[in-house]
């Protein structure tokens, strides 16, 4: 029986995945499944740059505002969510769509998590004390120091990643991120990977403009209403973190929007580290025409051909 096929669009924040993703399901009229953790969310359509109500009408899409806040909300459970809507529509597409920037989410579809240790009380608690009275840099150091690869593409604000690696290192005496690039299993159906690539400052440039057009949209607001739930793990997160610092009077309005560019800018930095190490990846500029998106139909046909 011929396998099915799942195109996997992937980039850096801002770059432009959603539109082309878009473009990809109605050329093989079918559905998208997004790997972006941040969207998941409901309540943060402006701060996480959900598809527009137009953009989500042009092609049907999966995992977009499905939960709030207050869910918690694991990988290993979008593994298996995923996997399960892929399942459902392969029986009715011969090929799906599958985008977002979120790179071990997009992992955990193609290839599976590694059945890593349950997390240690004993560790948990050490990392715990560690944090409240060192702060996350102590919790960083640790981390770069035990496995720098990790440490280049990890969210690093994000303390619960932070605790969770060093607690499987401490206790498997292995890199976690040696740990994660095993797969599980492989999956029964073909995959390709398509990019899109632009200069860093190009890229840079549209990380900054976009910042601005998510504060004319309602950022501020979006944030305000978000702001008693700031101590749950989806807020502490780019575009809302660095607001709720203006709310409590700790930065001014002008500095917390240069922290959420810069801190943009860091994290596709981070992005663009790991997708590098991929050899798999087909890519297309940035403001490709139609001709190289007919160009990148007849690449995928041809790989599927294969």
């Amino acid at each position: 029986m011929k396998k099915k096929n799942l195109i996997s669009v992937v980039g850096p924040t801002g770059i432009g995945k959603t539109r082309l993703a878009i473009d990809l399901a109605k050329h093989f009229s079918t559905e998208i499944v997004s790997c972006d953790s941040r969207q998941f969310f409901s309540e943060m359509k402006i701060g996480t740059a959900s598809p527009s109500p137009e953009e989500l009408a042009e092609a049907p899409h999966h995992f977009i505002g499905n939960l709030t806040v207050e869910e918690y909300y694991s990988i290993g459970q979008y593994e298996e969510d995923a996997l399960q809507k892929l399942n459902e529509l392969f029986e009715k597409y011969e090929t799906v769509i599958l985008v977002g920037g979120s790179m071990m989410y997009e992992k955990a579809v193609l290839e599976g998590l590694n059945d890593l240790p349950e997390a240690n009380d004993e560790n948990q608690k050490k990392l715990q004390e560690i944090l409240d009275y060192e702060g996350i840099e102590k919790l960083q150091e640790i981390l770069k120091e035990l496995d720098p690869e990790y440490f280049a593409v990890v969210d690093f604000h994000n303390h619960r990643r932070l605790l969770r690696a060093i607690d499987v290192i401490w206790q498997t005496d292995k890199k976690y991120s040696e740990l994660i690039a095993v797969s599980q299993d492989s999956r029964d159906f073909n995959v390709i990977r398509i990019g899109i690539e632009a200069p860093r400052e190009e890229l840079y440039d549209r990380i900054n403009r976009r910042v601005d057009i998510m504060m004319e949209k309602g950022l501020l607001d979006e944030a305000k209403g978000l702001e008693k739930f700031k101590h749950l793990t989806a807020l502490n997160t780019v575009g809302y973190a660095e607001l709720f610092k203006y709310f409590d009077g700790e930065w001014d309005l002008d500095f917390a929007i240069s922290e959420i560019k810069k801190n943009s800018r860091r994290y596709a930095k981070r992005q663009l580290t790991w997708y590098r190490k991929a050899d798999d990846i087909h890519y297309l500029q940035l403001g490709y025409s139609q001709e190289d998106f007919d160009g990148l139909i007849e690449y995928i046909n041809e790989e599927f051909q294969k």
